[in-house]
């Protein structure tokens, strides 16, 4: 799987539960904090990742995120 970037002002909506989550149980996973991704319209709403370059990953809660998450990576 590419590198998850994440954006710092998308943690208060529980993203940040996701990146630790991730990094217990996958260390070699490449992820990122950015302080900002410039997707501030999603950012702003609900959880948010970014996949490699172009692809975007939303969910209504972190837990959501989450499930969408480890499906990806297997």
């Amino acid at each position: 799987m590419k590198k998850i970037k994440y954006c710092c002002r998308n943690f208060k909506h529980g993203s940040k539960s996701v990146f630790k989550t991730l990094k217990q149980e996958f260390p070699d996973l490449k992820q990122k904090k950015k302080d900002c991704l410039g997707n501030c319209k999603l950012c702003s709403k609900q959880c948010m990742v970014l996949i490699g370059k172009t692809e975007v990953v939303v969910a209504p809660s972190a837990d959501v995120l989450y499930a969408k998450l480890k499906h990806r990576i297997g």
